[in-house]
């Protein structure tokens, strides 16, 4: 950007640098401009493109500059404005969370798809409360309890909780499910880690970030599922769901790990690029 750059100049030049400095197609590196342009000005996207000529003062500038640094080095806009809008919630998120990215809306559908009313659903490692707070916005019928063995993660899930005005969700600290002995569940959803601790990936982008305890399981990536599909049924009532989401080529091994620990009606779901990316079961 110029001494004196304009929000367009802004959009088009740091659009473009952004997208050659970290391999982004140009159309996203614009638009992750355009966001911290309007974090910059505390301005709507809509007020933000009907004036494209508008000049920064220096204070914003500065601020500009500071945010542009951080994506250009790779930390992700998530982290760098504080939020990401998921299921039409805009949630807090920080480092000691998991972004919530939208293949995992299939999940929160899948949930509601199966909900009885008045159910209690339970979240296991909650991270932002994403997943939980989306079905108790939607089902306020519901009891939702979002547990997580982070301390971190479930102070920013309870404050999300909070500004959402949520009352029917109640977080807790647990390790999977050793804080929740003798409770039953009608669902019980989970976005577990699912990356093999020798992936690549983990060095790449966003996952180099985010916290590797929410992304790494062990040597094929399945050792927390396998932890969550042994001990689910202690915690299911008769017919209640089991549903988690899973790496993209994970969903026959998942669909097997289903079977051997006795659920029924097993299946696996594909997100909207046509890829199985969550699967389930009934107790």
């Amino acid at each position: 950007m110029s001494l004196h750059g304009s929000v367009q100049e802004a959009l088009s030049l740091d659009g473009e640098r952004l997208a050659k400095a970290l391999a982004l197609d140009p159309a996203s590196a614009r638009v992750e401009i355009q966001y911290l342009l309007q974090q910059v000005l505390q301005a709507s996207r809509a007020r933000l493109l009907a004036y494209p000529d508008y000049i920064l003062q220096a204070s914003e500038r500065l601020h500009y500059q500071e945010l542009l640094q951080r994506r250009l080095a790779g930390e992700p806009v998530a982290y760098i404005l504080g939020e990401r809008e998921f299921y039409g919630l805009k949630l807090k998120v920080t480092p000691a969370t998991l972004i919530p990215r939208p293949e995992t809306e299939l999940l929160v559908e899948l949930a509601l798809g199966r909900l009885p009313q008045g159910g209690r659903v339970l979240d296991l490692g909650t991270g932002c409360g994403a997943i939980a707070l989306s079905i108790a916005h939607v089902r306020p019928d519901v009891d939702v309890t979002a547990v997580d063995a982070s301390t971190q993660a479930l102070e920013v899930a309870q404050e999300n909780a909070n500004q959402l005005k949520l009352r029917n969700v109640h977080c807790l600290r647990s390790e999977w499910f050793s804080a929740l002995a003798g409770e039953r569940f009608d669902l019980i959803v989970s976005n577990p880690p699912y990356i093999a601790e020798d992936d690549l990936h983990l060095q790449q982008g966003d996952l180099r970030f985010e916290p590797r305890s929410a992304l790494a399981s062990g040597a094929d990536g399945l050792d927390d599922i396998r932890v969550i599909i042994r001990q689910a049924k202690n915690h299911l009532l008769p017919g209640g769901w089991l549903l988690f989401e899973h790496g993209y080529d994970q969903s026959l091994q998942v669909r097997e790990l289903l079977q051997a620990g006795g659920f029924n009606a097993v299946f696996s779901a594909c997100d909207l690029a046509g890829i199985e990316r969550a699967s389930g079961g009934a107790a």
